[in-house]
């Protein structure tokens, strides 16, 4: 149905029976073909000293051995309970041909030793890009022994994920097996920061929606989470000094994030290994402000809302405005000191400031940048002043210094998404840089215009409703796209990483999974192994397909609504099977 639409279909035999489907890739990784059993009271040890494996521990501080013995609980709950009996990656009615005989010859896991040679730095669990070693060493042994060396308590949580994957649950129900003894990986990181831009503020999104969201960030060794947290359209963020804000700005009074649940989402990444950090964005892209505070803010849902803003409400702060700067020094103080034990930034927004807005500000009355770039300055240089005052590194988006022309400091992370070219500008200014390029990297993209049109002259302009960044990124394409291609040595070293943006004005909890999983697991093996392998060769696709689809199916026994991405068919006889074009 449909072929003469596609490339004619072939199906080719590949060279990775058996898959292991380890994702993201390892940097080294050797295996073979001896099956060991998994049992529930495998005896564990950390630095030398017994770990009880405890099912559903939690740990209760942010001390490396209670993090590590969480970590062990879930990596062996995972196990045990998520049934993963891999029937769809094997031909229709063979999967009795690659499980093992129970009953004949069993061999199983006596030990797991587990080794941190390294003791965890104060701010290992909300670390600055690169503060942190995350790589691990992992070997399972056919005599029944697996090893987990790692420098940091960090590069344990990436190992066990790892070590997650080598396991399936048998058919009988009653044993877990890895049928590749005996293995040895080496593996570590390319980028240091790996993330997902997670956009709370068109749509609401719960606890239980960001925590799922975490979990399928550790699985996929992801590490950052930027909580887009306010925008012109809400404010769901509880500011215990200034209540008004989400009293008057959130959506509902249940669609709100108090201080309880900021600290207990980020304290749950952070046992994860995933630092949960904000951005409140201003000076634009702040309307709701004028819901609680409407003296602070020009262009409040202002129309035609184009001239002034780049969606519907508009606002922006007053620049030249002693009173905006008390509120934000009274915001901050609150804010900042709450989130500065489990983060390491604070992001202070600035994309999309529109000029024009200034033209309705009773203390400007213009949309020149000469007059506007030296208040713009300013507003800045206070910013993040509170932002470092507070011990936090500040993180800004490309328009600040690239549009504005604004002096930032050294230390600020810059995040752009306008495409390559900004980032070269960028880190030729001397800047780091996290890419969150919207050629490839936006999961909101491709699903069509959400703004409403009247029939006639705009219908037909608008016709056939396209968003702004169609079409929609594949996996494919998210794989594609190396952010230091075409960099110097020197510019490649202020690239911290990437951040796949969710941006939620047609997303909600509803639809998360689906739109997210698996894609940014996808971001995450471009930014962890790279888009090329050890040998310089780009990555096959046909090589990580029956991989991810592997991953994807593990991603679906955890509980997360991961999207399919090709037929069942292409994934099914030993893994063998791929569906190019």
């Amino acid at each position: 149905m449909f072929s003469h639409l596609v490339p004619l279909l072939t199906v080719v035999l590949a060279t990775i029976s058996s898959v292991s489907a380890v994702w993201p890739a390892p940097q080294s990784y050797s295996k073979g073909s001896s099956v060991l059993y998994l049992h529930q009271n495998i005896k564990i040890t950390y630095n030398g000293a017994f770990l009880p494996y405890t099912y559903g521990y939690t740990a209760q501080g942010l001390s490396s051995k209670e993090i590590v013995q969480a970590a062990v609980s879930r990596a062996l709950g995972s196990i045990f309970d998520d049934k993963f009996v891999p029937w769809m990656l094997k031909r229709r009615g063979e999967l009795a041909k690659f499980e093992p005989d129970v009953y004949k010859g069993q061999r199983w896991l006596e030990t797991l030793q587990i080794v941190q040679t390294t003791e965890d730095k104060s701010s290992a669990f909300k670390p600055l890009a690169g503060e942190v070693d995350e790589s691990y060493n992992l070997t399972l042994g056919t005599e029944g022994e697996v090893k987990l060396t790692a420098v940091s308590a960090v590069g344990i949580l990436r190992g066990l994920e790892t070590f997650t994957q080598l396991f399936y649950q048998h058919s009988s129900g009653t044993f877990w097996y890895t049928p590749f003894a005996p293995v040895a990986i080496q593996d570590s990181p390319r980028f240091p920061h790996r993330g997902i831009l997670f956009d709370t503020a068109r749509h609401w999104f719960s606890i239980a929606d960001i925590k799922r969201t975490i979990d399928a960030m550790a699985f996929s060794k992801l590490n950052r989470l930027h909580v887009h947290v306010t925008d012109s359209q809400s404010w769901p963020l509880v500011v215990p000094s200034l209540p008004e804000l989400s009293e008057k700005g959130a959506y509902s009074p249940a669609q709100t994030y108090s201080p309880a649940d900021i600290e207990g989402l980020q304290r749950y990444g952070a046992v994860r290994g995933v630092q949960v950090y904000l951005e409140i964005d201003m000076p634009g892209h702040i309307g709701v402000v004028a819901e609680s505070h409407p003296e602070l803010i020009v262009a409040y849902d202002a129309q035609p809302y184009y001239w002034w803003c780049a969606q519907p409400p508009c606002g922006a702060f007053k620049l030249n405005n002693t009173a905006v700067d008390s509120f934000l020094e009274k915001l901050f103080d609150d804010v900042l000191p709450r989130v500065a034990p489990y983060s390491a930034y604070f992001h202070t927004g600035g994309d999309e400031l529109n000029a024009n807005d200034s033209m309705l500000d009773e203390g400007i009355r213009s949309n020149d940048t000469e007059v506007l770039q030296p208040l713009l300055q300013k507003f800045i240089d206070a910013q993040h002043a509170r932002v470092r005052k507070h011990g936090l590194t500040p993180m800004i988006w490309e328009e600040v210094p690239l549009h504005w022309n604004v002096t930032i400091g050294k230390d600020t992370v810059v995040q752009a998404w306008l495409g390559a070219d900004s980032v070269k500008m960028l880190t030729g200014m001397g800047h780091k840089v996290i890419d969150s390029n919207y050629n490839f990297w936006y999961l909101d993209c491709g699903r069509g215009q959400w703004l409403t049109f009247e029939n006639g002259e705009a219908w037909d302009e608008f016709f056939p409703f396209n968003d702004w960044c169609g079409p929609t990124k594949s996996w494919q394409l998210i794989y594609s796209y190396d952010p230091i291609a075409n960099l110097t040595e020197e510019e490649s070293k202020l690239v911290l990483g990437g951040e796949a943006a969710v941006w939620s004005e047609t997303i909600d909890g509803a639809t998360l999974d689906g739109i997210v999983w698996p894609r940014a697991s996808v971001l995450g093996e471009a930014l962890w192994s790279g888009r090329k392998d050890a040998a310089g060769q780009n990555r096959s696709q046909v090589e990580a397909a029956p991989r991810l689809a592997e991953f994807r199916e593990r991603l679906v026994a955890k509980g997360i609504g991961a999207a399919v991405f090709w037929q069942e068919w292409c994934g099914q006889a030993d893994g063998m099977f791929v569906c190019p074009g």
